[in-house]
């Protein structure tokens, strides 16, 4: 229990109990000679107090009482001194997980309320499998006694059991082998009924969330010189505003420190001490990008280390090499146009299954591959881990995409986009990546042939559409002259008539030039 001012832990402080569960005899037996000599009996006593605030026979919250209660009833007196020593056995408790205490502020009595959640005392199994706990323990009364209470737990299995060639078999019955259950009919009432009877924490919910960002965190770290300071001060009892900054940090994954740094930034709240949404979403996803950029790069220089170190373990130890995997008829791929004369149809499959993807790009080019192009697929490789007979099955795809004529080029957006795409479909085998360029090759195949279909049945007649400029109206059509055959052939007098007044029209021109001073 963290308590800096023993003023706010008194016992006119009022406080609650609740837990949600029962103690049986292994738990009471689990206190009284395992979790007693760690914490100490007066501890131990302090638990079962705040125990039977609850009836046995019940789970949930106790009433509201002041703190006077647990100071009488344990004999201790409300001083100072009495109010550390409280403090400390409920400390001893928090350390072996069987108490968690909160703290609640009310604002309406400008007071603090406490409440004392349970925890069940570990089963034997789990104790013993919990090393901190162990040692302690080990600490406290020795490594026999240790060894020698461990044994007082279990009781061991007959030796007709513990015999290797006893074979056992779960003959049990399943629920729906014996009842059957209406679910014809929804009983809204008796959900309704259900939802508020239960209770409001389940008690392993709070352990299994991530712990969230408090106000003491960001405090601590932000500079006081700030102009936002007067503002973070306000966060201490707005928990509004701080689901707010804790929903902000766990989307983009933000510590206390790269928070601190976001809301010392202008702009993150209003003149009335209001969180902008907006403002802190919009820098933090920029501080979210730059840390995703420079992730990246950290992830493939340390790849290109352990790929150097693992080409030299393979140099030393030329039996670790991998198996080659054989590559099933039905998804062998056409040999692309580069290596028609290089291979046949199996030794390309062959080595699109097995070669990794550098190799695979050096064969596709005479000299050194294009940086660039390298880039995008190390990229792909060490950071999207891509599975290298899939990227291998990549390069081939867009390798038969260029040497087929199409017009798209292949640039990181285009390649980036078509490996987001197989991540998607969760394209990790070489099978399933073969399939996939099949589908999309038979997509575009019927795209070109819906195409070609629709241009050719308004041959002459086809209207052009500005899909780029669509809020400006388009171009206009200007007649083109078509030969359409329909006219005759030029006679001798009507073409020596044509040349009479094209040279009488150049006679013209030179006239008017020679006018003109």
């Amino acid at each position: 229990m963290r308590m800096s001012n023993l003023h706010h832990f008194t016992e006119h402080h009022r406080y609650c109990v609740s837990r949600e569960f029962g103690l049986s005899h292994v738990d009471g037996r689990m206190l009284g000679s395992v979790y007693q000599p760690m914490v100490g009996a007066f501890a131990i006593s302090l638990y079962r107090l705040l125990f039977e605030h609850i009836p046995a026979e019940s789970i949930g919250y106790s009433g509201v009482e002041q703190q006077r209660r647990l100071f009488m009833t344990l004999g201790v007196e409300p001083n100072e001194k009495g109010r550390k020593y409280l403090v400390d056995q409920a400390s001893r408790l928090e350390a072996v997980g069987l108490l968690q205490t909160c703290r609640i502020y009310a604002a309406e009595n400008d007071d603090y309320m406490y409440e004392y959640e349970l925890m069940p005392p570990l089963s034997p199994s789990d104790f013993f499998a919990t090393q901190h706990l162990t040692l302690l323990l080990r600490d406290k009364i020795g490594k026999f006694a240790v060894l020698s209470l461990r044994e007082q737990f279990w009781n061991r299995e007959p030796e007709d059991w513990s015999r290797r060639g006893v074979g056992k078999e779960n003959i049990s019955v399943p629920f729906y082998d014996i009842f059957e259950l209406n679910t014809h009919v929804i009983d809204y009432e008796l959900e309704q009924a259900l939802a508020e009877v239960a209770s409001v924490r389940q008690p392993g919910a709070v352990q299994a969330a991530e712990p969230a960002i408090g106000y003491s965190d960001i405090i601590l770290r932000f500079p006081r010189e700030s102009v936002n300071r007067r503002h973070v001060e306000k966060l201490r009892f707005d928990h509004n505003q701080m689901g707010v900054i804790n929903y902000v940090a766990r989307k983009y994954e933000l510590g206390p420190q790269d928070l601190c740094r976001l809301l010392d930034e202008d702009d993150i709240f209003t003149p009335d001490g209001e969180v902008i949404l907006d403002s802190l979403q919009h820098k933090a996803s920029q501080h979210f990008r730059q840390d995703m950029k420079r992730q990246e790069k950290r992830e493939i220089a340390a790849a290109k280390v352990v790929s150097l170190r693992s080409a030299a373990s393979e140099d030393s130890d030329l039996s670790a090499a991998p198996v080659e995997q054989p590559v099933e008829m039905e998804f062998y791929v056409e040999v692309p146009p580069q290596f028609m004369s290089k291979c046949d149809i199996h030794q390309y499959n062959m080595m699109l299954r097995n070669e990794p993807y550098t190799r695979l790009l050096q064969t596709f080019f005479p000299g050194a591959v294009p940086g660039q192009l390298m880039d995008i697929f190390e990229k792909i490789d060490l950071n999207y881990k891509l599975n290298g007979e899939v990227i291998n099955v990549l390069i081939h795809y867009l390798m038969t995409m260029v040497a087929s004529g199409g017009e798209q080029r292949m640039n990181r957006n285009f390649v980036e986009a078509i490996a987001s795409n197989m991540l998607v479909k969760q394209v990790n085998t070489y099978e399933k990546a073969v399939k996939y360029i099949r589908d999309q090759s038979k997509v575009k195949g019927k795209g070109a042939a819906s195409g070609a279909s629709g241009s050719s049945g308004t041959a002459g007649t086809r209207q052009r559409s500005y899909t780029k400029n669509t809020g400006r109206s388009g171009k206009a059509e200007i007649p083109i002259v078509l030969d359409d055959g329909s006219a005759g052939t030029v006679s001798d007098e009507e073409f020596a008539a044509m040349m009479k007044k094209a040279a009488d029209i150049k006679a013209s021109k030179k006239k008017g030039a020679l006018r003109t001073p």
